[in-house]
This record gives C-alpha cells, structure tokens and sequence, in this order.
C-alpha cells in the first residue's frame, strides 16, 4: 500500500534527465520534509539534518547514492512546478480527512517578505491560504504577485477545496459578489467583512447600525451575545449584533448570493484606564445567530495567530532568503505541511518551536511526526 506521501506528491512530474538523475525525487522531497520538521530552514541547514537523520530518511527513502548537497536540493526544488505542489498538498489534506462541516475556514493571504530579490528585481511572493480554524491545519494555499491580487486568487483556491457544510471567512478584499457566489455554489456559507472598497455597501450597513442602537433595536429582531475576556491588566469586551430584517438595505439581497443577514462586532478594549472600541461590519448567508456570526468573527483572526505569526516566529519564514525561481513558492507549501503534521502529533504538548527542536535532538519523535504522512 502506497504511503500517503507517495500517493499525492508522487505526482509531481521530474523534468530533469533520468540518465543523469543520482538522487530520486522522492528522497529530495523526503529529505526537505525532515529537515523542516527538525528545524532547518535553508538549504544547508536541510543538508546538515538529511546527514544526522540518515537511518530515518532510510527507513523511507532509498538513498542509494547517499544524501544530495544543498545545491542539488535547492536546484530541483526550486525546478518543480509550484501549482503541483499545491494540488498535491491539497489531496493529501483531503484524505488526510480533516472535516470541514461545521469548521469555520478562515481565508487570508501572507507576503513571504524574505522572498523579495533587490537584485533580479524580484517581488516578495503573496500566499492566499485556506485555514481550518478549530482544527489549525492549512487545507489549501495558492500564490498571487501582491495582496491586490487576492480577488482573483480565493475563487482559485475555492474551486480547490471541499468547503461543503463550512463557514468561510474573509477580510474585506474578498468582498466581491464572484466570490460570494462561489461560495454558495459550493455549498458553503459565508461572514466577510466590509469595509471602504464597498463604499456604498459599508456606508448602508454603517448607517443601518447606527439607527438600530440609537432605538435599541426596538422594531428591528435581532440577536445579540457579548463575551468578555483578559488578562495582564487588560479587559476586552466583544459585543456581537446580527440581524435578517435587510428591508432597509437597499437591493442588498438581490446583489449577493446567498445574502440573508447583516452583522455588527464591537471590540471594546480597556488598558491602564483608556478604552478603545473598534467596529466592524459584515455580510452573511447564515442565520441571524448571534452566537454562530461572533464565533466566525472571532476565529477567523486564528489564520494570523495561528498560521502567519507561527510561520514568522516558529519557522523564520519572513526570514528566509530561499528566493531562487520557485522555491519560495514550493517552500511555502512544504512550511504549511510541516506545520500541519506537527500540529496533527498530539503526543508533544508543547508550541511548534519547542516541537521541531524535539524532532531535531530525537529521531524517535521526529519519525512520529513522519509516520503521519507514511
């Protein structure tokens, strides 16, 4: 029986010369995993781990010819074709089967900063991707030349994904109609934020709240829930409205898709005596359950602290300089693997960091952590 491994990345064509090739793709591949796993984040640093980790890799890979040199790494690694690389990674979090009903799928893109090139006048690479908030795994990603460009790229990665039955949440660059649409024609829900590149949408909804609360609410069924929270001399009150009386809105159901509730979220701030508040609104195509639209607002910030900030501090990846032709790119896919396996290793207790330093100094924990994709 095939590993899951071999089955989904197996696919990724080799356009080098097979005459010429010392090392299989596969034990590249294996050996960019490991090396990641244990902490390294560039080529020699891979290298240097494949050296130490050589039993295990072994366990796995053929290695007939030993372990590749970091230029050999780097130079098929960077030849491989990115959008495979994607789609196979998405494969193998489908059958990885992580559900997806109910999960509230959180959808924002990160610049890879360290993969700016001053010298070939290069951009920084923009990934678009897909994040399981209560499970915390990355179920998809694609790349777009810079933020602006994220219109185009969520409906690419939605005709990717199995969303069916989910709650998908989007900043407010991913309010478009299209994208609504799709959503919806996936058999989805929605809560995406609006904000001024809706001037007109944000500005009835803003007005539409507004009088609301200056009548509390008094002819206007809604739902309400507030959740308060802290710690180190900070208390933050979240104050959630939603509502399905749209009458007032003007053309807004027959615009979006889906559209059958508007939303209101108040964070509420208190420091050192000083309170700040902050209000934002969204557009949904679920029911007015105030309970259900709070818990979407609120998990869809895990896609930055649970996925971009632990990509920058758990594997340096603004740090990186892996900038030749597609490595980034591809590196960025192997990153979100890593970090779904580590997350999925439910015996350590301890951060990602901690974990990936494990792996490095035990080859016992290091193979558990493979062990999910073998």
């Amino acid at each position: 029986m095939l590993s899951a491994f071999n089955e989904h990345f197996s696919q990724i064509p080799d356009h080098r010369q097979q005459s010429k090739v010392e090392h299989k793709l596969h034990d590249i591949l294996l050996t960019l995993v490991v090396g990641v796993i244990c902490g390294a984040d560039g080529w020699e640093a891979i290298e240097e781990v494949a050296h130490n980790k050589i039993k295990l890799l072994k366990k796995y890979g053929s290695f007939e010819n030993g372990i590749p040199v970091h230029d050999t790494i780097a130079r098929v690694v960077s030849s491989l074709e990115p959008t495979m690389m994607q789609s196979c990674f998405i494969n193998w979090m489908k059958s990885a089967q992580v559900e997806t009903r109910g999960e509230v799928i959180a959808i924002d893109g990160k610049t890879v900063r360290g993969s700016y090139d001053k010298k070939s006048k290069k951009s920084a690479i923009h990934m678009v991707s897909a994040f399981a908030a209560n499970n915390g795994v990355v179920l998809g990603q694609v790349k777009t030349a810079e933020k602006s460009n994220e219109i185009t790229a969520i409906p690419a990665l939605l005709d990717l994904l199995d969303i069916k039955g989910s709650v998908v949440t989007i900043d407010a660059m991913g309010c478009q109609k299209a994208i609504a649409k799709k959503i919806c024609d996936k058999e989805a829900d929605y809560v995406i934020a609006v904000k001024g590149n809706q001037g007109h949408l944000h500005q009835s909804i803003k007005d539409f709240f507004a009088i609301c609360q200056s009548d509390n609410f008094k002819n206007v069924a809604h739902e309400y829930y507030e959740e308060v929270d802290g710690g180190h001399g900070r208390v933050d009150v979240r104050r959630y409205w939603i509502t399905d009386v749209l009458s007032s809105i003007n053309d807004l159901t027959s615009q979006w898709d889906g559209l059958i509730s508007v939303g209101m979220a108040e964070s509420e701030r208190h420091v050192d005596g000083k309170i700040s508040k902050e209000r934002r609104y969204f557009i949904c195509s679920i029911d007015a359950d105030a309970k259900v639209f709070g818990n979407a607002v609120r998990k869809h910030w895990n896609i930055e602290n649970q996925l971009h900030w632990v990509l920058d501090v758990s594997f340096n990846e603004d740090l990186s300089r892996v900038r030749r032709s597609n490595a980034a790119e591809n590196m960025s896919v192997i990153r979100h693997l890593v970090l779904n396996l580590l997350k999925l290793e439910k015996s350590c207790k301890k951060g990602l960091k901690a974990k990936r330093f494990k792996a490095a100094l035990d080859t016992d924990y290091a193979d558990k952590v493979l062990q999910l994709i073998y």
